[in-house]
């Protein structure tokens, strides 16, 4: 399964459909916008996880947080740490504001809904990625052990796009030691 199938399938869909309700858009809008949002912060996750000690910090990151409730508790949209915590992820993941603005700009290109919202709803999203990521990384067991993460990880951890992981983990590897 996908991180975005992921995250509109969680709770039966009741997590995007909290969304929609905290900002004022249909479900079908909260779709549209997790639709453009995820691609745009699986990228930026992907670029971190190839600087160094990326590996490491995902993996660390996914081990120590708790970010499976924002995809297991609706209300959790709701909370004002939710927006602490997304806008902690989305300086991690893009590192500048300005990055977060454009990537918020280009969804509402796409999408037609306001950038304002956009830009409001787009720290609920990071957490909702780091979400799906760490439920994905239990399925797989490869949140602490960056040789079991090629499964699991592939998708982010193929930087030459080869089609094979294990010559980008050993090059992390190599960093990391």
């Amino acid at each position: 399964m996908s991180l975005l199938d992921t995250i509109l399938e969680a709770n039966n869909g009741q997590t995007v459909q909290q969304l929609a309700r905290r900002f004022g858009v249909s479900d079908d809008q909260a779709k549209a916008a997790m639709r453009e949002f995820v691609p745009a912060l699986n990228a930026g996750v992907k670029r971190n996880v190839h600087a160094d000690n990326g590996l490491s910090s995902l993996l660390g990151a996914l081990g120590n947080g708790q970010h499976d409730r924002y995809l297991d508790d609706p209300k959790a949209v709701e909370e004002e740490s939710t927006v602490t915590d997304g806008n902690a992820i989305l300086g991690h993941i893009f590192g500048s504001k300005d990055v977060s603005r454009n990537v918020a700009g280009r969804a509402a290109e796409r999408t037609g809904l306001d950038t304002g919202i956009l830009k409001k709803m787009l720290p609920v999203a990071a957490t909702m990625l780091m979400g799906s990521l760490r439920k994905q990384s239990n399925k797989q067991g490869w949140q602490n052990n960056a040789a079991s993460a090629s499964g699991g990880l592939s998708s982010l951890l193929d930087a030459d796009g080869d089609g094979s992981v294990m010559d980008d983990i050993w090059n992390m590897a190599k960093k990391l030691f």
